[in-house]
């Protein structure tokens, strides 16, 4: 712990974690359908398991995605119930969607005005079934 909240002035996300069960299909979706760029992959054969980053920036500059594959896993992973969502901007909300229903993407909540007023959103799931919010920035 910093003796001082001023030494949290260094501090900054660098990635969130997400276990999947296929690599390189969720590789597939954040790249190809969310337009995010693959950092870098690498194979930990001792551990069994793949690390694949995914984001809009550079690592250097910008929070990304820690896409974790455990190798020989088969079934899908609880996702629980303390797992929000996580949150991508985008400037044409229902462009988006559209696009994104024709390949497939489940959405379950469609775009739309929250319901107290605000923003424009609406939530989509990746291959292993996670949230992501799409809220939409002109």
């Amino acid at each position: 712990m910093p003796d001082s909240p001023a030494a949290t002035g260094k501090y900054r996300l660098l990635h969130t974690m997400i276990r999947v069960l296929d690599l390189d299909k969720s590789i597939d979706f954040y790249t190809r359908l969310l337009g995010m760029k693959l950092m870098r992959r690498s194979d930990y054969p001792s551990g069994e398991f793949t690390l694949a980053f995914v984001g809009y920036g550079d690592e250097d500059t910008s929070a990304v995605i820690e896409l974790t594959h455990n190798w020989g896993r088969t079934e899908p992973y609880d996702l629980g119930d303390g797992f929000g969502h996580l949150a991508i901007g985008v400037p044409d909300i229902y462009a988006t969607c559209e696009a994104l229903a024709r390949e497939g993407v489940k959405i379950p909540r469609p775009p739309g005005p929250m319901k107290h007023g605000g923003s424009v959103i609406a939530f989509i799931e990746d291959p292993d079934g996670y949230k992501i919010e799409l809220i939409e920035r002109k």
